[in-house]
Parts: structure tokens; sequence; C-alpha cells
């Protein structure tokens, strides 16, 4: 089937706002305010801010998901086509960050469907334009075929055929490649040109990585660290005319380096020993579900290791398994003796408290950890439970807080937060424990360059005074800062681990 222009093609919607701002409930400052602009129809945007300067609140509203009174408040007017945004749902389709918060039904093509069932459209209709969306994003698969057998990058460009389904004239999407190894964002990418190229739909994007969008828009919006309008215009010349102003609110520039922020020299540091082993390990989120079997491996002691592949190689299962989150469907996880310290040798068996100072684990997915309705009290919950005194658990709060930019939100509810903040929260929330061994699950995901550098600088001096450390990324410049020890997971049941950096066996 040949999808025509004019079968997709919806009509492209105006943006206009007018002094607008949003608040959410309980906060005090305005998570973006006085904001004056107008998008025309069919322009091609992206949103540039630091973490936490209101982008993906400006988006929610213009998709109509911010719900009422009890979320917040605003302030001035936002339009589409010039009735007030909350009002249009319908007209714009919003595309999120997480494939996996995304996925609503079991089939492919139920999922697809999900968007226009609830717009009432006819039946014949439906499945019309569901076979047109998964033919535009480049997603030849079965209708029947099951969401949960999908990779991140195809389970993303599933999202965008939901949302296109519905034929918005208005596509949003807020960092739709924060999670995807490089193939995975480039099918991403290349989806969305062809979307656009076809519908011809007015479209913003939320993207901290400029670079894999910057061909593909027409103009550039970026918000300051206050939620207000800081420069606008073509690409070229907000990033090279406001080239410092950029960098100085955390925006990353391309072609513009990060610091390096080295390894200290392996070597000094004494011998490799094993603090945490694999030895043929197979894991699964199920018992009977096995993802990888035979995999061999070792995270040396007071030393920093990355483990990458593609999506759905098991990363995230197995880095849960080394930490003592999951039971080993094969095989076994081992720690060293220093580590156990009289416990057992599997970590699965170790009770909750007993892991807190011994392996702390932050998941992918940040809000699926926090169970307090503040940032203090979040940070708060890991030394209480180790019965430390109310002054101890008072000044690792404070310290964590500060060194990682979530002072100033320390009342907040953390599910106000934007996607890079709740991140630094969930790492706070690790590190307050001190734990021995660190494991991090796509720890730079939503963060601008400042915080970026920051978090780095962090989890580099936590190595250097002996903290052993895991991180699963995708993200280059990160496994080269801190990849002294590196595991890959490839497509196929092989673990392929590198050379530690100075030398090292």
């Amino acid at each position: 089937m040949t999808v025509s222009h004019s079968a997709l093609a919806p009509r492209p919607v105006r943006v206009e706002a007018r002094e607008w701002g949003w608040r959410h409930a309980g906060r005090i400052r305005w998570a973006i305010d006085g904001i004056d602009l107008m998008i025309e129809p069919g322009e091609r945007v992206l949103l540039l801010g630091p973490s936490g300067s209101g982008k993906s609140s400006l988006l929610h509203a213009l998709a109509g998901v911010h719900g009422g009174d009890d979320e917040g408040e605003e302030r001035g007017q936002l339009l589409i086509d010039g009735a007030p945004a909350a009002e249009s749902r319908g007209q714009a389709g919003l595309v999120l960050q997480d494939p996996d918060s995304q996925v609503i039904l079991a089939r492919v093509g139920d999922d697809v469907a999900f968007g226009c069932e609830n717009l009432g459209v006819p039946r014949d209709e439906i499945w019309r334009r569901v076979d047109e969306a998964l033919e535009a994003v480049g997603l030849d698969l079965p209708l029947s075929r099951s969401t949960s057998a999908l990779s991140g990058g195809q389970k993303q460009r599933l999202a965008l055929a939901g949302a296109i389904a519905m034929r918005p004239g208005l596509l949003l999407l807020d960092e739709p490649t924060a999670n995807l190894d490089p193939s995975g964002v480039a099918e991403v990418r290349d989806a969305v040109a062809r979307v656009l190229d076809r519908t011809r739909a007015t479209f913003v994007v939320v993207e901290h990585r400029v670079d894999v969008w910057v061909d593909l828009v027409d103009r550039v919006i970026v918000l300051g660290g206050d939620g207000r309008l800081i420069a606008d215009g073509s690409p070229s010349e907000v990033l090279d005319r406001h080239r410092d102003a950029l960098l100085a609110a955390g925006v990353w520039v391309p072609g513009v380096p990060v610091p390096v922020i080295g390894a200290s020299d392996a070597a000094s540091r004494g011998p490799i020993e094993p603090f945490l082993s694999g030895e043929q390990l197979g894991v699964g989120r199920r018992p009977g579900a096995v993802v990888r079997a035979g995999l061999d491996l070792v995270l040396p002691e007071g030393r920093s290791t990355v483990l990458s592949g593609p999506n759905g190689a098991g990363k995230s299962t197995l880095a849960l398994t080394l930490g003592g989150l999951l039971t080993p469907l094969a095989g076994r996880v081992a720690a060293s003796d220093s580590l156990a310290a009289g416990l057992a040798a599997a970590p699965i068996r170790w009770r909750s408290r007993d892991l807190l100072t011994r392996i702390g684990t932050v998941f992918q997915e940040p809000e699926h950890q926090f169970v307090s309705s503040t940032v203090r009290g979040e940070v708060a919950v890991a030394p209480r439970a180790l019965g430390l005194p109310q002054a101890e658990i008072e000044n690792r709060a404070d310290e964590v807080l500060a060194r990682l930019r979530l002072d100033r939100l320390a009342g907040a509810n953390p599910f106000t937060l934007s996607g890079g903040e709740q991140r630094r929260l969930s790492v706070a929330a690790v590190l307050v424990a001190r734990p021995r061994v660190v494991i991090l699950d796509e720890p730079t995901f939503g963060q601008d360059r400042i915080t970026w550098l920051e978090l780095v600088r962090l989890l580099r001096e936590l190595v250097d005074d002996g903290v052993t450390l895991l991180s699963v990324t995708h993200d280059t410049a990160f496994r080269e800062m801190l990849g002294e020890h590196r595991l890959e997971l490839a497509a196929s049941d092989e673990t392929v681990v590198s050379r530690p950096l100075g030398g090292a066996a």
C-alpha cells in the first residue's frame, strides 16, 4: 500500500502563547512564565533549555494533559488555532521519552488504534489509519505482533504511529530518543522526518542533544533556568549568536566538547580485585523467560564499569540481577568476602537493609522508586531505615541535595520535577546511604550540559574514593569519561569485556 500525502495530512495548527505560565500545585516558583510566542502552521521547532526550565510543562500543556486545578495553575493564554489548548485535545499528539511507558495494549495494531478509538473514529477508518501510520513510521510488523517483543526503537516508533493515527495538527515530542541506543535514535529521527514530510504538521520537539534534530527543524526556541524565553530564531542564528549564553544555561551546543574528566591512573590504585561476579549467569524478569544466559563477568572493586549494548539486549535485567533485586535464572551472582561481610555470598539473599550500605541501585525509570511526598523526604528514606541520628540524616540530605542541585526543590513533590531532576533525585536517594557498590541505569538521561558535568564529576570522585560503580548507558561521552572497565552485551548471547584504561588486565 502506498500512503498518499492527503491520506495522512491533518490541518497544521497555529500555536500562540500570550504571557503564559504554569505552576505545579504546592510550588512557589512558576515552572514556566511570561511566554510570548507564535508558532505558525507547519513550522518545525526545537525547544531547548536546561533541566527544569519548563520545556515539558509547555509540551504537556499544549497536549492538554496537565489536568485540573489540583495539579497546578496557569496564567496568561496558551492557544491552538485561537482556542485554549486545554479545550483542544485531539489536535495535538504527544510522544514521551520512555518507550515502555507508552505501550498500552498487547498487540501492535490495537496499540496504534487506541487513540483513534478514544476520539470516536469509525471502526473502518481506524484500521485504515493504523495501516497508514505504521507504514509512515517504517514499522513493517504484523498487527498481531506482541508489543512486549519490540525493541526500544520499535516501541518509540509505535508510539509515534499511535500519535499520527489520530491525525494531529500538532506533533509534540518530549525527549523521544533519551533512552535509545544509536540505531534506535536514527530509527526514530528518520521516522519523524518521513511523517513530517507527509503530514506537514506543526512540530515541536524537546531534546537536550541538539545535533539529533537541528537539521530537521527551521526554528530554535530556548528557555532559561527561570522558565522564561531567552532566544528564538533560526538554528544557525540561535546556536551561533547566542553560543556563550546557551553554554552558560546548560544547552548542549553542537561542536563544543565537554571538558575531559578522565579516570585516575588505574594502575596506581593497585591490582583489580573482583567485588561482584556472575558465573554462567542466566537473567530474566520472571521464571522461564530467560533473556540472556551463560554470562561470565566481574565488577572490579573500586573501579568504574560501563555496561553498554543495543536496546533489548538485557542490560537493565542484568544490572538488577547483579544488584540483588532479581533472582538469577541460572548460574549465580557472588559478592566478595569483603562486600558480603558475613552475609551469604549471593546478594539476592540479603535483606533490603543489608543492601542499603552494600549495593545501591538506581532504576531506569526514576519515578518507580519514589516513596515520599517531598524531595527532602525521599533522600531521608535510606538513612532513616539505617537508624541514623536525625542530625546525621539532615547533614547527609543537605550535602547530597546541594551537590546535585536539588536543594531549592527540597519541599517539592518528586512527581512534579522534570525528567532530569527526577533522575538526579533517584541518584541522590541511593548515594545518601553511602553504599560500597552503586549501580546506575541510564544515569545521564534528561541532563543538560551543566548537570551532566556535575554528575560525572561526582561519580568520578566516588570511584576515586573507592566506590565500585556500574553504569548502564548509551551515552558515548559518559562511557569515555567513566569506562575504566567495559562490558558490552551484543545482540547475541555473547558478553564482550574490553580492557580497562591504564592497560590493566
